[in-house]
């Protein structure tokens, strides 16, 4: 085993994926353009991975005949979303690479184990409290009202949170949730959300991703901005931050480490275990991708080079933009693309959805604020909020 997974895997080879939604997608159009195969293993039959794969295992995650045969084509396997089964990573890890591995995806998996792992790691955190019954709210301290219930699991975009005031709230809050673990965080003055994308070989190679400036409408990450607007102190303490967070978890693969920065300084929030929607900007605007660095990863290949080659704001694109007064209709795209510097990527859905990611838009120029102009005129185009 062991020479199995420090040989470079070369091109030609097949590699696997666990999930077929659009960072699935995107992966295995990077992982083609480098000369490899992709299998990709997802229950869903239109998946918009499992659409440009080279061949998809319609199938659950534990199904054990799919499991069999991805292992058996694949020399090395990565997952595109943290809630895969620690279960099927296990089992794959006994037959090729894996990356990341279970014990990594399982943290991120859990708020309560993430914020543990982050303090332990010397991360600061916001301040918050493991809610794991109704007495742990009865004993709360109230200092850490106003503030934000999230479930322990399965929650994102969003999903699985409520804003709470009083201990009465919290209370209702919980119960709604099905009185699932949860943590209970201290409502911050934000002044800024940001992000960094780091990636680490098993070697123990490191490269970090420059800092993106997020901005969030209704928990879905609206608007990236690169490079982020702060200062070099802090984005060094962010990337430095981030690559403490991957060298901690002994991880390898891509990582993505998010921030708070209340009062001038970093909080950790969130750790994603994967490519991130805060990263989609470097396919056009780096010379290296997030989905390219997966791949090189994956295969045992030398880390790319993840320099900015222009300054990029990034535009989610949901499903609201299809309707128009509750009617369907085709967004304008001709006058998206007519924007100078717009990149459209959309990401093969059969249905649009209001709060379904659909696609993104990345506008580059030569400074931030024009790359900004641009987005807003992008943003203008689809009818949606502007970027600040």
């Amino acid at each position: 085993m062991s020479s199995l997974l420090s040989a470079p895997i070369a091109p030609g080879a097949w590699l696997g994926l666990l999930g077929g939604g659009q960072l699935g997608r995107m992966f295995c159009m990077a992982a083609q353009s480098l000369g490899y195969k992709v299998c990709v293993l997802d229950p869903g039959v239109d998946s918009p991975a499992g659409a440009v794969a080279d061949d998809h295992l319609c199938a659950d995650y534990l199904d054990s005949q799919a499991l069999d045969e991805l292992a058996r084509r694949c020399s090395a396997a990565t997952t595109e979303f943290e809630n895969v089964p620690a279960a099927a990573l296990e089992f794959l890890a006994q037959r090729c690479r894996v990356s990341p591995d279970a014990a990594s995806v399982a943290i991120a998996q859990d708020r309560i184990a993430e914020k543990r792992f982050l303090a332990a790691s010397g991360i600061e955190v916001a301040p918050h409290a493991v809610i794991a019954s109704t007495a742990d709210l009865e004993r709360l301290d109230a200092a850490l009202l106003p503030g934000i219930l999230k479930s322990a699991r399965l929650g994102y975009d969003g999903k699985g949170q409520a804003r709470v005031a009083t201990v009465q709230e919290a209370r209702a809050a919980f119960a709604s949730m099905g009185a699932v673990p949860c943590v209970l965080e201290q409502r911050l003055a934000l002044e800024l959300e940001l992000s960094v994308v780091v990636t680490r070989s098993r070697s123990g190679a490191v490269s970090t991703f420059p800092v993106a400036e997020n901005q969030h409408r209704s928990g879905i990450l609206a608007v990236s901005i690169v490079p982020a607007r702060i200062d070099a102190t802090l984005l060094r303490q962010a990337q430095q931050a981030a690559i403490a967070v991957a060298s901690a978890l002994n991880y390898v693969g891509v990582l993505c480490v998010e921030f708070f920065v209340v009062g001038g300084h970093l909080l950790a929030n969130e750790i994603a275990p994967r490519p991130h929607n805060s990263g989609h900007y470097t396919i056009d605007a780096c010379v290296s991708s997030q989905f390219d660095q997966q791949a090189r990863v994956m295969a045992g290949q030398p880390l790319g080079d993840a320099g900015l080659l222009a300054p990029a704001v990034m535009l989610n694109v949901l499903g609201d933009v299809w309707f128009d007064q509750g009617r369907m209709r085709e967004p304008p795209w001709h006058e998206v693309l007519a924007v100078p510097g717009a990149k459209l990527h959309l990401y093969g859905k059969s249905e649009a959805r209001v709060g379904r990611k659909m696609g993104h838009v990345t506008c580059i120029a030569a400074t931030v604020p024009d790359a900004l102009a641009r987005a807003r005129d992008v943003a203008r185009v689809l009818g949606i909020a502007q970027p600040d």
